[in-house]
């Protein structure tokens, strides 16, 4: 991820949160602020999951939104997101999603789908208030997670996306988000 949004296009679902590139504790971050907004930022990007799987990102939350029922429509909000999404090679509308989240309430480890759509599955990274206000530093297999929750050996990726959104529950949530890159095992 470019700490200076080039290449990175929005977007906007309810709301606007807001990206802002900074300097914090001398590294470069992406800031995202959201009130009561839904929106992201994203990057179309083909990774060969074949030689690079694993994703890596470093990501820093502010403050979590309480006990939501993010497994709901009315309790879809995260602090934080880490999206990997991959289109069908013949039927583009066809888009699956691994959401990776800062969970305010699901317990880390676990996994459901997304409360807006079955293409997506979210996959709680961390969860609730410990951690909040430091740098974590984060991988997953992407491969293997296609694997495990859609039953498909994906290849090549599509987009990364970022989000910070906050519009169902009408809460705020402050997270920055630093460097986002795939490696080999």
């Amino acid at each position: 991820m470019n700490a200076d949004l080039e290449g990175w296009r929005e977007w906007k679902f309810s709301g606007t949160t807001e990206y802002t590139p900074v300097d914090l504790q001398g590294r470069p971050a992406i800031k995202a602020v959201s009130d009561a907004a839904a929106s992201g930022v994203y990057r179309g990007i083909r990774i060969d999951l074949g030689k690079t799987p694993i994703l890596h990102w470093n990501w820093r939350v502010e403050n979590t939104l309480g006990a939501v029922d993010e497994t709901r429509k009315e309790g879809d909000d995260y602090p934080a997101r880490i999206y990997v999404m991959v289109a069908h090679p013949l039927f583009f509308w066809k888009t699956y999603a691994l959401t990776y989240v800062w969970s305010s309430a699901q317990p880390a480890g676990t996994a459901w789908p997304n409360a807006y759509s079955d293409a997506a599955r979210v996959i709680a990274v961390r969860s609730g208030d410990a951690g909040l206000g430091e740098w974590h530093g984060e991988m997953r297999d992407v491969r293997e997670d296609f694997k495990r929750y859609f039953g498909k050996d994906v290849r090549y990726t599509t987009a990364v996306a970022v989000m910070t959104d906050t519009d169902d529950t009408g809460e705020q949530a402050t997270a920055y988000y630093g460097d986002i890159w795939f490696s080999t095992r």
